[in-house]
């Protein structure tokens, strides 16, 4: 593979980047790769009350996806408590993100397996300080990237803005994956799949609406991300 890492994105905040991770980190494992994820902020984080440290969920879930022995504190190097953006976060708790110590993590976990599976905090302008957003990020690790977007009423929008995002600021794309995490209904849903195949020149993956309790990282899907993954990697 030309590259060892992919940025994970998404069109909204909840539309399913964690879950799409970890499934397509147990896909990768699966064909025998060494993953590693990569979450260099996390807010709204919950405090062991044991340890007195910030516990970030969605790192915590892709670490044990991925099966790396890997450290938290290399996998996820800032946390925060409240629950906004990262730069936000830091401003009012004092811990300031440095993107070289970003770039330090990245490299301990690339230079160790195969795919290191990165993921944003919401969508690819979310800023980790004032003048370095998730696009920025990408750019300094030469990351490619992949879309996950929310299936609701809006996220034609927000998937089409994230493309062309992606596209002027000329960074590779990898595919866009439609997710149905909101357990919405209606004309929106039901037409989003059609509307977005016709508008956007990217491969779509589409992830069924499953009852709820039925959320798979199994699911057949991840096994065609990761082939498509791994032939453009």
């Amino acid at each position: 593979m030309r590259r060892s890492g992919l940025l994970i994105t998404g069109t909204d905040t909840g539309a399913g980047k964690t879950f799409v991770g970890c499934g397509l980190a147990a896909a990768l494992r699966q064909r025998g790769l060494r993953v590693a994820p990569f979450k260099p902020a996390e807010t709204g984080c919950e405090l062991d009350s044991q340890s007195n440290a910030l516990i970030p969920a969605d790192a915590v879930l892709l670490q044990h996806a991925s099966q790396t022995q890997a450290s938290l504190e290399t996998i996820c190097p800032y946390r925060y408590r409240v629950p906004v953006a990262p730069w936000v976060a830091a401003q009012r708790e004092g811990n300031a993100i440095d993107p070289s110590v970003l770039k330090r993590c990245y490299g301990e976990l690339a230079s160790a397996h195969d795919v290191v599976i990165v993921e944003t905090a919401g969508g690819i302008l979310v800023p980790l300080a004032e003048q370095f957003h998730y696009g920025d990020l990408a750019r300094m690790l030469d990351l490619p990237v992949l879309v996950v977007a929310g299936s609701k009423l809006g996220v034609i929008n927000h998937a089409l803005l994230t493309l062309e995002y992606l596209r002027s600021a000329a960074l590779t794309l990898l595919g866009c994956v439609l997710n149905h995490p909101y357990g919405e209904q209606g004309p929106a849903v039901e037409t989003n799949i059609e509307a977005l195949r016709r508008l956007i020149a990217t491969p779509l993956f589409v992830l069924p609406q499953l009852p709820d309790g039925e959320r798979s990282g199994q699911h057949e899907v991840f096994d065609e991300l990761a082939e498509h993954l791994l032939n453009s990697l």
